[in-house]
């Protein structure tokens, strides 16, 4: 089994919520972690216990306890704004990794709760501390999970095409280069050539005109 796919199976286990608790950026850099041996199985609070089983079932390694100090598991909590503080600085937009956040800069945001990961990554950049994690009355599913990883696949996608248009636009201008001795003779040939042509059509236009002055 190769080690990309070993990623991709660790990868198919993990909830997909992206919170990041695991210290990695998202559920794809962990799952490549776990399948070259540079972490273990039980950062993930969001997979719980469930989660560790699942994982040491594929890795045919022992079960670990959660790591506590990554967080707790619990039930599916969902983020939501009091619109009447939010002041549209769009720094919840920024951070959230599904794009689960609609709005517009100096627009009232919301939420949208059926795409919403519970990550809770959306509540520190808050400047007026709007943004609450709440009950979802709801369980993270299978499917929850896969559309969440395409969901952050194309969020990263367009991340990453912003900061190379941004990188494009603020790269500094090529300096303008010497016109080399070749081309000036050129420039200098093209000009002699220009003034004889228009010397010859007054020539013509003299003699098709003798009269004119």
């Amino acid at each position: 089994m190769s080690c990309r796919s070993l990623a991709d199976r660790i990868d198919a286990l993990l909830p997909q919520t992206q919170c990041t608790k695991c210290g990695y950026d998202g559920c794809r850099p962990y799952a490549d972690a776990i399948a070259q041996g540079a972490a273990p199985i039980n950062r993930c609070p969001p997979g719980g216990d469930d989660g560790i089983a699942a994982l040491a079932s594929l890795l045919q390694t022992p079960a670990l306890p959660l790591d506590l100090a990554r967080g707790e598991p619990g039930p599916l909590l969902v983020a939501r704004i009091d619109e009447s503080h939010c002041i549209g600085c769009t720094l919840c937009i920024q951070a959230c990794p599904v794009d689960a956040i609609v709005g517009a800069n100096k627009h009232m945001h919301t939420v949208l709760a059926d795409w919403c990961t519970g990550c809770d990554l959306c509540v520190a950049p808050c400047p007026v501390d709007c943004i609450q994690m709440v009950p979802a009355g709801r369980a993270w599913s299978a499917q929850d999970a896969a559309v969440s990883r395409q969901r952050h696949r194309n969020h990263q996608a367009r991340v990453e095409r912003l900061a190379a248009d941004n990188t494009r636009l603020m790269a500094p201008e090529a300096p303008a280069q010497a016109l080399p001795e070749a081309a000036a003779g050129d420039a200098h040939s093209e000009d002699r050539k220009r003034s004889a042509i228009e010397s010859a059509l007054a020539r013509a236009r003299a003699r098709r005109n003798p009269t004119q002055p």
